[in-house]
């Protein structure tokens, strides 16, 4: 749990540095040796493949900057720069990088450094980390972050959960089938619509895509009112669309889900099929 939170800041923190999306890191391909050969001595005849976002690599030089590592790995495709949840480790030590997104174009503020192209991630179980120097050691707490980072995270990102103020008059017709809601029934029926399939028909008026690997979108359809709250509704999604489009979308309702950085929700409807 506590790892996925740091790879969660760390992915959000680039995104506030810098105006390229974050990209997964390649995953390396499988090899097999051909049938009726003999693998080499001291390896094995099939090589697993790497679990997305997985970089291993033997440090060539480490930094250590606002609660980060900063390592230059060498791997099997070259040289590449990662950064981790700032950790004890040394120049020749081989590291694997898990839960990986790479950006590029990331600067640095804290290290006045701009990277081409560098992969944020955890450090995979064995390897040794520490908290940065003045931070409490807790087993429950997150790790000490850069402060200039965690507000970097929360300003542009809390616009994401709010939508647009003002899109002019809308009208939509409501989805067809037993799921089918409006945005304001859904809001109504929030409590006994939980965790279930909902499917609803309206304008796309907001959209954030590659976010956390996930396409953010505003609904509206005209029902409820901005005073009440209850028009606009958050989809997160694979689907591709646009501000503008009338799309009819099914995913599941979820309730207070609180993905921090300014990603708070009452209610969402989440991995939805995106129908224009």
């Amino acid at each position: 749990m506590r790892e996925s939170a740091v790879v969660f800041l760390a992915v959000l923190a680039v995104g506030c540095n810098s105006s390229a999306a974050p990209r997964p890191v390649p995953v390396a391909p499988v090899r097999t040796a051909p049938a009726g050969s003999v693998a080499p001595p001291g390896t094995a005849e099939t090589t697993a493949p790497t679990p997305p976002g997985t970089l291993t690599g033997t440090i060539l030089e480490t930094m250590d900057s606002g609660g980060y590592t900063y390592l230059r790995l060498k791997t099997a495709g070259g040289e590449v720069w990662a950064a981790v949840n700032q950790a004890a480790v040394k120049k020749g030590a081989t590291v694997t990088v898990v839960n990986g997104m790479t950006m590029d174009g990331f600067e640095s503020k804290t290290l006045k450094r701009k990277f081409d192209h560098i992969v944020f991630g955890s450090l995979a179980s064995g390897a040794s980390a520490a908290a940065p120097a003045g931070a409490a050691a807790s087993a429950s707490s997150q790790p000490t972050m850069d402060p200039q980072v965690l507000a970097g995270i929360a300003a542009p990102h809390a616009s994401v959960a709010s939508g647009p103020a003002d899109v002019g008059e809308i009208s939509v017709k409501k989805a067809e089938g037993k799921a089918a809601r409006t945005v304001a029934e859904i809001f109504a029926g929030k409590v006994a619509l939980k965790d279930s399939l909902v499917a609803v028909r309206g304008k796309v008026v907001k959209y954030n895509p590659g976010i956390l690997g996930r396409n953010w979108i505003h609904l509206r359809d005209g029902s409820g009112s901005r005073d009440k709250l209850d028009d606009d509704i958050t989809v997160t999604t694979t689907g591709t669309t646009a501000v503008g489009d009338v799309v009819l979308v099914r995913g599941t309702l979820h309730l207070d889900r609180d993905f921090g950085a300014g990603y708070a929700y009452t209610v969402i409807l989440e991995d939805a099929e995106l129908v224009k």
